[in-house]
């Protein structure tokens, strides 16, 4: 592990020279857990299914830490990953402007880095995973790339009537509360069929946006907090941040718990009461990931370095080199066209490996910030994306 000095004089700056924020990193960093924890799930097969897609199983350990992940990361993970894109969507287009683009300049930027995921995405998905959000992400840059300047008043309106309307929607494809010998969706992999597997994961790739529709809220809610640098000046904005936490985390573990003991069946409530606690579920699960952030910008603005945040920044600097990492561990052991240690494993195994793979990257991104390096994937998307207009090298998307 690196010294904090020697990290801090690895970490790249932005574009427009100034130092980079903390904050973002951070958060992008840690970010990477939940995902580890959330996608790692999807690989186990060869069991019973209950709620949510989770394996059914009877150990205290495995229940445990199903229960844990259903109240803390499960709808949880993703929004927060998706107001951190937000975020950034506002962020490049402001160094954009900076630099004396014009809007339709500036529009352009953002859609070239948003369409370069897709591709990043798609290529992901086809080799590996299927549950990519990274071409989900990048669609909504796409479309959201000339909004950027959008009003407050727009981009909240507009969170709030489609966190309602999408939780909705969202939360009926998880309210079926049986158990059953098959995925009702993501089948690939318990395919054992390397091809077989490889054509499903084409049609699972694009079924992924709707299981993750209630992320807009979060990109639209990220996107007014990059207008206004939330991130960048939390110091300046603590009494927003503090009722962001203290009203979202709580609402997200109340929301989380109901559905978390249905899924162990410590409870077995109603088919109507399952489709409740399933909407619940996803729309408190915005507001979770919403608080989390908020929670990480309050710690990150009072204690910005030190070892562990210095780590975890070049960890979320490196955040696709470590996402797309974590697919290559887990898509060479889990699977029944790989290893198939997913038919075996158990819950609490499985998360294991999930942080241990999680912990993993950050080392390399330490020992990559300690030779002043890109992840790969930035070095490579840096490359495809050539320069933007203003004459500037682009650079990895985020804040």
């Amino acid at each position: 592990m690196s010294s904090p000095s020697t990290v801090a004089a690895a970490t790249p700056a932005p574009p427009d020279g100034t130092s980079r924020a903390p904050v973002p990193d951070v958060a992008r960093g840690l970010m990477l857990a939940l995902i580890a924890l959330a996608n790692v799930m999807i690989y186990l097969h060869d069991r019973p299914y209950g709620l949510r897609q989770h394996v059914v199983e009877d150990g205290t350990a495995d229940n445990v830490t199903t229960a844990l992940l259903v109240t803390f990361v499960d709808g949880r993970a993703y929004p927060l990953f998706a107001a951190l894109f937000g975020y950034g969507l506002v962020r490049i287009a402001d160094r954009a402007r900076a630099r004396g683009v014009d809007e339709r300049g500036v529009t352009s930027v953002v859609r070239r880095r948003s369409a370069w995921l897709v591709v990043f995405g798609l290529v992901h998905a086809l080799l590996a995973f299927s549950g990519d959000v990274l071409g989900w992400y990048g669609l909504l840059g796409v479309v959201l790339a000339a909004r950027t300047r959008a009003s407050d008043r727009v981009l909240l309106w507009w969170a709030a009537v489609w966190l309602v309307v999408a939780s909705a929607v969202q939360g009926l494809l998880y309210a079926d509360p049986r158990i059953t010998d098959q995925r009702g969706f993501l089948w690939s992999f318990a395919i054992a069929d390397p091809f077989e597997a490889l054509g499903w994961r084409a049609v699972e790739w694009l079924m992924t946006p709707v299981g993750l529709l209630s992320v807009v809220s979060a990109v639209l809610v990220g996107m007014w907090a990059g207008k206004r640098r939330l991130l960048e000046r939390p110091e300046r904005h603590r009494p927003l941040l503090r009722r962001v936490a203290a009203w979202g985390i709580p609402l997200g573990v109340l929301g989380g718990v109901g559905t978390a003991l249905a899924t162990v069946r410590v409870w077995e409530p109603a088919a109507p009461v399952v489709a409740l606690l399933a909407w619940a579920h996803v729309l408190t699960g915005v507001l979770g990931g919403l608080g989390y952030l908020a929670a990480i910008a309050l710690v990150v603005s009072r204690h910005d370095r030190g070892p562990v945040v210095l780590a975890l920044r070049a960890t979320g600097e490196r955040s696709l080199s470590a996402y797309l990492f974590q697919t290559v561990v887990f898509a060479s052991l889990l699977p029944a066209h790989a290893l198939a240690l997913g038919a075996t494993m158990g819950t609490f195994e499985a998360a294991v490996l999930a942080v241990g793979t999680w912990l993993a990257t950050v080392l390399l991104a330490v020992l990559l910030a300690r030779r002043g390096r890109p992840g790969p994937a930035e070095a490579l998307l840096r490359r495809l994306r050539g320069r933007e207009p203003g004459g500037r090298e682009l650079r990895r998307p985020g804040a």
